[in-house]
């Protein structure tokens, strides 16, 4: 397939691991071949691990999470994005503390502040009864969108 169309036609990766400390390499390196296919640098592919480890982990440590993360990366002609997926259910606990940005409860403070540093966007939605989606953007340098 020529490379103009490659990029016309977005890809997706789709990855579903355990909500366990030991599985989120495999999340990062799933991240890190998608980042490669674009061509990002070294140094942006690193920043897209460091943030999907981070978005990660944060599910691993809230009590609530479920018992998989779900992440999909999809390559896009001029970025990435990448969406993680708790599927845990944010009842009683959740629902009675106050809710801060991306449920800062589950983010402890420097992780969600790396993940909107390394990342161009960053965006989630917190269900009660689905889970938490965070969206992560990183796009080419040089390009916008």
């Amino acid at each position: 397939m020529n490379q103009a169309v490659e990029h016309v036609v977005p890809e997706l990766v789709e990855l579903r691991i355990p909500a366990r400390a030991e599985w989120v390499a495999l999340a990062r390196l799933a991240a890190a071949t998608v980042a490669n296919r674009l061509r990002f640098s070294i140094d942006e592919i690193e920043d897209v691990k460091l943030a999907v480890a981070e978005a990660c982990a944060a599910v691993i440590q809230h009590e609530g999470h479920g018992e998989f993360i779900q992440l999909n990366c999809e390559a896009l002609a001029d970025s990435m994005r990448v969406r993680v997926h708790d599927s845990g259910r944010h009842g009683v606990h959740a629902g009675e503390r106050q809710r801060m940005n991306f449920d800062e409860a589950r983010i402890a403070g420097l992780g969600i502040f790396l993940i909107r540093t390394l990342m161009d966007e960053v965006s989630y939605d917190v269900h009660p009864q689905l889970g938490t989606d965070l969206l992560m953007v990183k796009r080419l340098a040089g390009r916008s969108e």
